[in-house]
């Protein structure tokens, strides 16, 4: 078998080397080499590595038990995680870098290879799991940025080039065609507004370069849709206009400001385009206004059909969340809308959600480490009110515990909570803790003791 292998190899590497680069009459055959040669260095390896505390056996961990034994005082033990993905320098001259999230997600040491051999030392800038984005900072790296494209002007049918680190094999490309834009609803990330292609996407693509034939970037491969695992043809990028309004963010603050509009809608179906007597089945009718809200202030009502958001069309539901997700604290926002039938344009400000925090220390041992915090404000999920994990510092007693920073709180020790008032009158600090998380799309029991 391995002879066998090794003689395709062979008859194949011959093929290859005895096809003509001209044609018959001397003219250059088409070719995507001239372009790779140029943004091939702009995408590096990623390889990080994770210390993850190992379970141990709750008799180990009684003192009854080891006294009783005499047995010495538990250490704790650990084993480490390593993980492979890709990233695309952004701005060379200061070495920032972007990649996904997930490929770096509680990562402790972070090592980017560079396309000439070179390993550097990576830092985290800062990290929005909403989009999976992530922006790292290597020092001293004189690295070459890849231009960026505008991702509004792509269109279905344009050709366009993957590139990553698939497997963990090395640098490696792809090619094909972009299959569909706007894709979202997919439940893979908070805001999703994809890129679909062909081109081969696998494991350890993600935060690798999706370019067009100019070799500008004008997506950050992210995720596959697939039942093996495996590349079945449908793969997503995250458009870089979307991409280039986060890293902005990230590279400012470390983290995405998100404000609040105060507003929920659902999609304009031919149903309720008639119900409206609307000719039109593009756009997001308004289900609820919060009183005081931004939306309040601007003068949004129910019933209003939400058409453009700053001059640009909407879709659906969907589309109203990613562009007033993506709006920073104190930008405003203009709407055009139909009310009864009438074309109309409101002007809104986008204003910071009323947070009230409280150290977890002060209500739980286990919950040390985190900051908890009542919010109200409107995101992918819909209206969200209660308890929040606003940060979780690495290492301490609620991360070991297994909370993490944007976890919802919905119910304390099978009590529903709201606020953190309900919080603290639900928790006993010498007693064992039982909360029901909701984390992005999922739902999980801490038991914290």
């Amino acid at each position: 078998m391995r002879y066998l292998f090794s003689l395709l190899l062979l008859c194949s590497l011959g093929v290859q080397a005895a096809l003509p680069t001209h044609d018959s009459q001397g003219e250059a055959l088409p070719s995507l080499a001239p372009m790779l040669d140029r943004t091939i260095p702009s995408v590096v390896n990623i390889f990080t590595r994770t210390r993850v505390a190992v379970q141990q056996s709750p008799l180990l961990a009684d003192p009854f038990f080891r006294r009783f034994f005499s047995l010495p005082e538990a250490q704790p033990r650990e084993r480490t995680q390593q993980s492979l993905g890709s990233g695309v320098v952004i701005d060379g001259g200061r070495g920032y870098i972007v990649t996904n999230h997930h490929v770096i997600d509680r990562a402790d040491e972070i090592a980017v290879n560079l396309h000439d051999g070179r390993t550097l030392k990576a830092t985290l800038v800062g990290s929005d799991p909403e989009t999976d984005i992530a922006v790292l900072k290597v020092e001293n790296g004189e690295l070459a940025a890849l231009p960026m494209s505008d991702s509004e002007r792509l269109r279905v049918g344009d050709f366009v080039v993957a590139i990553g680190n698939p497997f963990g094999l090395g640098q490696t490309v792809t090619s094909g065609i972009v299959s569909a834009l706007g894709r979202s609803g997919l439940g893979i990330e908070g805001f999703e507004d994809f890129i679909q292609t062909d081109a081969s996407i696998n494991p350890g693509n993600s935060g690798g370069a999706l370019v067009n034939l100019r070799g500008e970037l004008v997506g950050i491969n992210t995720a596959i849709l697939s039942k093996s695992g495996g590349n079945v043809g449908i793969g997503f990028a995250i458009p870089i206009n979307m991409v280039r309004e986060i890293m902005g963010q990230l590279i400012e603050h470390g983290e995405v400001k998100r404000g609040s509009m105060g507003a929920q809608a659902q999609d304009l179906t031919p149903e309720l385009a008639a119900a409206f007597n609307l000719e039109r089945h593009q756009g997001a009718v308004v289900t609820q206004v919060s009183g005081g809200s931004p939306a309040a202030k601007a003068g949004l009502k129910t019933g209003d059909v939400i058409t453009h958001i700053n001059d640009r069309p909407v879709r659906d539901a969907a589309d109203v969340r990613n562009r007033i997700g993506l709006l920073r604290i104190g930008e405003r926002v203009a709407l055009r809308i139909l009310r009864d039938g009438k074309a109309l344009t409101l002007h809104a400000l986008v204003e910071e959600p009323e947070v009230v925090a409280l150290e977890g220390e002060q209500l739980h041992p286990r919950l040390g480490g985190a900051v908890l915090a009542n919010v109200v404000e409107e995101t992918v999920r819909g209206r969200v009110e209660g308890v929040v994990v606003a940060a979780v510092a690495p290492g301490s007693a609620a991360m070991l515990a297994g909370l993490r920073k944007g976890d919802l709180i919905a119910q304390a020790n099978r009590r529903e909570v709201k606020n953190l008032e309900e919080l603290q009158a639900a928790v006993s600090a010498d007693s064992a803790l039982l909360l029901n998380i909701q984390r992005r799309d999922g739902a999980l029991y801490l038991l914290l003791q």
